[in-house]
């Protein structure tokens, strides 16, 4: 029997180099657009692009830290043009600055209705506290990842740096899943949201209409 794949959506890719030069945050607020700099509140400075769409903090001290890319050819646009952006108004970055993705956040689905009380009950390493959060976080150590388990089977995966890792910390999961009885079937984002939606409108329907 050929083996299910989840199906994995790239939400977010939070992305580190250091340019290992000194930067005027003040004169990059002052030449660049769509920046923001407000020091008293926030050490770095905000810059926003369209394309790719992405946001960069720039420090002082030469650190950036890109977000909002789905991709890593995207978040390595986002950098160059961030360095170029630079260059243009007379920074001299190295050549050599190197970007690091450290966290994705991406997300998948299952095709099951989960009590996720009974799961917090029997799955080690998990907390659900739904009176705060409606989801079930767990975590794993190999691959150092966690999980947003939602009840109808949405999955959010956090800490993963490649895809590689994203796909080996859904096969653990669905592993101890299995373990403890919850059969998993991945089903497409689409057909989970479809679902989702489903529900939503019996659950309306079974609400008993108010007296008037």
């Amino acid at each position: 029997m050929a083996k299910e794949e989840f199906d994995v959506k790239i939400q977010n890719i939070v992305a580190f180099t250091d340019l290992g030069k000194a930067i005027s945050l003040e004169r990059v607020l002052e030449k660049l657009e769509n920046t923001e700099y407000q020091p008293e509140q926030f050490p770095g400075l905000i810059y926003r692009m369209q394309s790719p769409r992405a946001s960069a903090l720039i420090f002082s001290q030469g650190k950036i830290v890109c977000t909002g890319t789905k991709s890593v050819d995207d978040m390595k646009a986002a950098m160059a043009k961030i360095v170029s952006d630079l260059r243009s108004i007379g920074f001299k970055i190295p050549d050599n600055y190197k970007p690091t993705v450290e966290n994705i956040v991406a997300s998948s689905a299952i095709d099951a209705d989960l009590n996720l009380d009974e799961i917090a009950f029997q799955l080690e390493n998990s907390e659900y506290e739904p009176e705060q959060f409606p989801g079930l976080v767990y975590r794993i150590s190999q691959p150092r990842v966690a999980f947003l388990l939602f009840n109808s089977g949405k999955i959010i995966i956090t800490g993963a740096r490649n895809n590689k890792e994203i796909h080996d910390a859904l096969n653990v999961f669905k592993g101890n899943l299995e373990e403890i009885g919850v059969k998993v079937k991945p089903i497409s984002q689409e057909a989970a949201e479809r679902k989702k939606k489903e529900m939503e409108k019996l659950k309306k329907k079974a609400k008993p209409a108010r007296k008037k």
